[in-house]
């Protein structure tokens, strides 16, 4: 059962969009859809390849909600360090099996704190952020800003329309509204990972500490 932290710091249980999107049996049908896409040969690789850009080589990387890896698994390929955190156990197992020595960890987001930094990028993709359990956004973009080194940035995006099963609307406002609140800036935002102009159905921002 996931838990969430109290204001005395007593622990409660906490059920995640994420959880029910689990118990609905999504986690599986996600799992074994990438897993199809990646053996018939397609291309997956889009987000990795506008983190790439954002990044000198060798750079530290941590992708935040890694799912089944191939994000984390494309930017290790491109000579990055990087460190994946996923708190589906499942997601964790398949993507242990499907990029051998690939550094996962089974994590939550919100168990981040500083000294798990400093990172030079963030990656947050694939819908992370309307996944997390109602009220926590903002504990999780600020555990996100706590882990970005000097000039370290974030990399997010997820459907702003036509969300998947079990996830919440999230409008672009309200995101927004929320980096301010926690000491984010927009860096940029676009509307995909081709950087095709801002919309109302997709978003992608590149943060940075305000």
């Amino acid at each position: 059962m996931d838990r969430i932290t109290l204001p005395h710091g007593e622990l409660a249980p906490m059920t995640t969009r994420r959880t029910r999107w689990r118990e609905a049996g999504q986690s599986g049908n996600y799992g074994r859809r990438f897993a199809d896409l990646i053996s018939a040969g397609e291309d997956v690789d889009g987000e990795a390849r506008l983190a790439d850009t954002l990044l000198p080589r060798g750079a530290r990387v941590l992708d935040a909600g890694a799912g089944m890896g191939r994000v984390a698994a494309a930017l290790l390929r491109r000579g990055h360090d990087v460190v994946a955190i996923e708190p589906d156990e499942a997601l964790v197992r398949q993507a242990r099996q499907t990029y051998p020595g690939l550094p996962i960890e089974e994590r939550d987001i919100l168990d981040l704190g500083p000294g798990d930094g400093p990172f030079d990028l963030v990656v947050c993709v694939g819908n992370v952020l309307v996944y997390l359990a109602d009220g926590t956004e903002r504990g999780a973009l600020g555990a996100l800003r706590d882990v970005l080194g000097e000039n370290g940035r974030i990399l997010v995006g997820f459907h702003l329309r036509d969300a998947p099963p079990h996830a919440r609307a999230y409008p672009a406002a309200e995101f927004e509204a929320d980096l301010a609140a926690v000491g984010l800036r927009v860096d940029l935002r676009a509307g995909s990972y081709e950087l095709h102009p801002a919309n109302d159905a997709y978003g992608v921002w590149v943060l940075s500490r305000a």
